[in-house]
């Protein structure tokens, strides 16, 4: 549990505050907190924070960091320790200004695309040419099967593998207790983790990991359309083992539990942390199968009677990798270019070959405000997060365990 505090002091308090007051403004930017309840009491009493006076808080914040303030973190009468306090300041710093972005949008104040993403999540957006895109069509003419227009043989071998619904609660308990063992293996568990999973429609995602603190989460796996074996193994380690939960756990435990580290017990949309959270769980099933883990995934479906071409699906697999970049592409021609939606429904499914639904589905996401500039978490998070781990699970260890900003998996 949290250690038995109902205030924290210093930077971290105000940080915590300051996350939680701008939480008040969108739905869904406090993606977890279990923190001092004292702190969450104190903001759900009064009435949302005007957003200019949650500027003024955030440039304050960021001008104690940037001047050496005490980061405080009170635990009742113990003090937390100052050790680590260079990385954790910079880490403070980096998250403070995401939530500053996001208040300042909320103030009316205007603020490009680019900027946007660059000041909340660390990373500058760039557009993946169409060439680009267009290579990676060639390659799947090749490795899809059947003959007739790309789109429309891709889209029907895809949609093939659709799991019954009656038996998706069972091909996610397989797949999860496998990858559960393996991450256990590997990196640890803390004793008295769990995991619920849920089915669930209505959604703009298509899985949430929601952790509720004492080494629980609740995932939840989006049926507004159908789920395709094609990546279930991914949605079960991005979310659980070793992505999303495993993360959350381990934090808990190594800097909230241990170092008294209070600032881990919020997580929030917006900040340097997503794209860190996001790029670990992408790599996650990578991480723990190796590059192709199709003959492992392949082991927990055909049982149950659940389609799962493993060849095929391994050669599309590496021929489509560049087209990810598509939802990144598309986010920019909303964002940044202003382009109406309708029009980039069709374009990501052109590119990412789609069928309308999916198309949309995927434009639905973009457009929330919550998550209109998430979708770099995805792109550049996987690619900086596979170029920092290399191949090297002590590397990827150090994701799950400790606190990094994008320019530490760049440098």
């Amino acid at each position: 549990m949290t250690p038995g505090a109902d205030e924290a002091g210093g930077a971290v308090g105000r940080y915590l505050l300051l996350g939680l007051g701008t939480g008040r403004h969108i739905e869904g930017l406090v993606d977890a907190y279990y923190g001092p309840p004292a702190l969450a009491e104190r903001v759900a009493a009064t009435p949302p924070v005007d957003p200019r006076r949650l500027v003024e808080e955030g440039r304050a914040l960021i001008a104690v960091l940037d001047a050496g303030g005490p980061l405080g973190g009170e635990v009742g009468t113990e003090s937390v320790p100052e050790s680590g306090s260079a990385r954790r300041r910079r880490w403070l710093r980096a998250q403070t200004v995401g939530l500053l972005t996001t208040a300042r949008r909320l103030a009316g104040e205007t603020i490009g695309y680019e900027e946007e993403v660059e000041s909340c999540y660390g990373v500058r957006p760039r557009p993946v040419p169409d060439e680009e895109l267009a290579a990676a069509h060639r390659r799947l003419e090749e490795a899809v099967p059947g003959s007739g227009p790309l789109g429309e043989r891709l889209i029907a071998w895809r949609e093939s593998h659709a799991v019954p619904a009656d038996r998706l609660p069972a091909a996610i308990d397989s797949l999860a207790e496998d990858l559960r063992e393996r991450t256990q293996r590997l990196f640890g568990l803390p004793e008295g983790e769990h995991i619920e999973f849920e089915l669930v429609t209505d959604k703009p995602w298509s899985g949430f990991n929601t952790y509720l603190g004492g080494l629980r989460s609740r995932v939840s796996v989006n049926t507004d359309l159908p789920v395709l074996s094609t990546s279930l193994a991914h949605l079960v380690a991005h979310e659980a083992y070793p992505g999303h939960h495993t993360e959350h756990c381990r934090k808990e435990v190594g800097l909230v539990r241990s170092r008294q580290w209070l600032e881990e017990t919020i997580f929030l949309v917006g900040t340097p942390q997503c794209l860190i959270a996001e790029g670990l769980a992408d790599l996650g099933l990578e991480v723990v199968l190796g590059p192709r883990p199709e003959p492992v995934v392949s082991e927990h479906l055909r049982p149950l009677g659940i389609r799962y071409d493993t060849e095929v699906i391994a050669a599309v697999a590496e021929a489509s990798e560049a087209l990810g970049a598509v939802r990144a592409n598309a986010a920019w021609r909303l964002h940044a270019e202003g382009a109406d939606p309708e029009t980039v429904v069709a374009e990501v499914a052109r590119w990412a070959l789609l069928p309308r639904a999916r198309a949309a589905k995927a434009v639905e996401f973009l457009l929330h405000p919550t998550w209109r500039a998430y979708i770099t978490c995805y792109v550049d998070g996987l690619r900086l997060c596979r170029r920092f781990v290399a191949g090297d699970p002590i590397r990827f260890a150090e994701l799950l365990s400790e606190q990094l900003v994008p320019a530490d998996l760049a440098a």
